[in-house]
């Protein structure tokens, strides 16, 4: 597991390899918060390279999605596999992020 974080313009990107699980959220959550901190308003996570999301990565997510629109953010999530999306959509989470078929899409204004 790991997270790659980079910059396209105003936006980060951070991707995701491996799981979103109970023993790494908290490095993610670091991760973001350090960079609202410093003034980023606009992420993508990509989970292109992602497996496997628990309770507790969704919750993250859900905690880091409340936090960025507090300060005028937008968080994109991107390239979900069809496990990954049933696993949104099952827990109605599909409705609180906005979620793109691509990293391109995502990146896209």
């Amino acid at each position: 597991m790991s997270f790659n974080m980079r910059r396209f313009g105003e936006v980060t990107l951070i991707e995701v390899a491996g799981q979103l699980i109970v023993g790494n959220r908290q490095e993610l959550k670091r991760m973001i918060l350090a960079e609202v901190e410093a003034g980023t308003r606009r992420f993508v996570v990509d989970f292109a390279l992602t497996g496997y999301i628990d309770s507790s990565g969704l919750g993250i997510l859900v905690s880091l999605s409340k936090k960025i629109r507090e300060v005028g953010g937008r968080l994109r999530l991107a390239s979900l596999n069809e496990d990954l999306r049933t696993l949104f959509e099952l827990t109605k989470l599909d409705t609180l992020f906005e979620i793109c078929s691509s990293r391109e899409e995502a990146l896209a204004e």
